[in-house]
């Protein structure tokens, strides 16, 4: 496809509440994601911004200090920046709390200190980013929200988060599938144990007390959390593939690098059935140019922009041509599109 007109990308998601932007570090992604939030929020559409990235710099962009909750920007926009450690601390939190309804109390000392060390393991803090990133996916709708951006990290990060709901989902089948069977295995158990008692207390008469308390199954308790973990994942997940719902921007710069990032970043998408909807060129200098520098380097952009429409022919391409100033705070960013 030719290039489009940078304000008809804001047409073709205005349909799409669901909108992720990612691509290369420092290509622009957050001043694309943050510009699309706040020109949707001067067109008095409730939106809600998210940043993903664990080195943030939405808060920067938007002039505004941001931390892991919500901060009202303006009457129509949220924003807030995912705090990884703090999303860890309360996800490991509520493990422990799920755990100590069962366990012995002489194991609880042991129990935390795994606990504390899992926090450190590879992926624990995926793990934790994916499932608070859901939520969000999931109650954005019902908090009235007409869009929900994501300002994401870099490719390869942005691309694990776009898949793990897949991969959450399958390894949460196989744990309830072991709890399944345990079960099984544990009812086979107390149903001999059962049949070995009344055998030897035949003459006893025993009845059970029918208004003892009742003792927490902690087996349930397991199966409870991983069935709303499962359909968690389950709703992000069919959510990220309605493309009627999610639109992927992916945004790079007329360089080698991000073409070649860009390229690979398409092809995964798109062997997971996660097509991309538009991308984003950002930094282009306008060919027009009197001083001998610039000139060069807007000739090599026009070469690269021939081969990246070349290599992209199936996605339409929206061109952000440099600015003079750095484009910070909502209302800048929103005449960005314009």
């Amino acid at each position: 496809m030719a290039l489009q007109p940078l304000n008809a990308l804001v047409t073709q998601l205005a349909a799409q509440p669901i909108i992720f932007v990612g691509g290369k570090g420092g290509v622009g992604k957050t001043t694309t994601a943050a510009a699309l939030a706040s020109h949707y929020a001067t067109q008095q559409k409730k939106t809600l911004i998210i940043s993903t990235d664990p080195a943030h710099s939405l808060g920067d962009v938007l002039n505004v200090a941001l931390s892991n909750e919500k901060t009202a920007i303006t009457h129509y926009l949220d924003a807030l920046e995912l705090n990884p450690y703090i999303i860890v601390d309360n996800h490991f939190a509520q493990v422990e709390r799920t755990i100590k309804g069962y366990a012995n109390p002489d194991m609880m000392p042991k129990i935390r200190e795994h606990l504390r060390l899992s926090k450190s393991a590879p992926g624990a803090q995926e793990a934790a980013m994916l499932e608070s990133m859901c939520q969000h996916l999931v109650a954005a709708a019902d908090a009235g929200y007409e869009h929900i951006i994501f300002d994401t990290a870099p490719t390869g990060h942005t691309l694990r988060l776009l898949v793990l709901p897949e991969m959450m989902g399958a390894w949460t089948d196989g744990l309830l599938a072991q709890q399944r069977r345990q079960a099984k295995l544990r009812s086979a158990a107390t149903s001999l144990d059962l049949d070995n008692n009344n055998y030897k207390d035949n003459d006893k008469n025993d009845v059970s007390n029918p208004f003892a308390k009742q003792k927490p199954d902690r087996w349930e308790q397991a199966v409870s959390v991983l069935e709303k973990r499962k359909q968690l994942f389950r709703e992000a997940g069919l959510l990220l593939h309605d493309r009627k719902q999610t639109a992927i921007v992916l945004v790079m710069t007329a360089d080698v690098l991000p073409l070649a990032e860009t390229k690979r970043a398409i092809q995964q998408l798109e062997e997971t059935k996660l097509t991309p909807a538009a991308i984003v060129v950002n930094q282009l200098i306008t060919p027009t140019q009197t001083d001998e520098f610039w000139r060069k380097r807007a000739d090599r952009q026009q070469g690269l922009m021939k081969e990246i429409e070349s290599n992209f022919t199936n996605y339409p391409i929206y061109p952000i041509y440099l600015q003079q100033t750095d484009v910070r705070g909502s209302e800048a960013l929103s005449e960005l599109l314009s």
